[in-house]
């Protein structure tokens, strides 16, 4: 499941790199959340839960149906 959330994470990428944002995956675990880090304007940005939940999480289900939830650390 690594390698695959991986994967989707690099095609989620240029979307968030393109309004000088990024993504960093951390880790998933057994029970399927996934951590990752929000980086450069996606870190400060009002709209940030907005983008995790309904572009990376979305896109991570629809691709990774082991995927239960994605989390943001710091």
């Amino acid at each position: 499941m690594r390698e695959k959330v991986i994967q989707v994470l690099e095609q989620v990428r240029p979307f968030l790199q393109r309004d000088g944002g990024d993504v960093e995956f951390v880790d998933v675990d057994e029970n399927g959340v996934v951590k990752v880090k929000l980086r450069g304007a996606c870190g400060s940005c009002p709209g940030a839960l907005y983008t995790l939940k309904n572009g990376i999480e979305r896109t991570l289900k629809q691709h990774v149906p082991e995927v239960k939830e994605v989390v943001r650390v710091e």
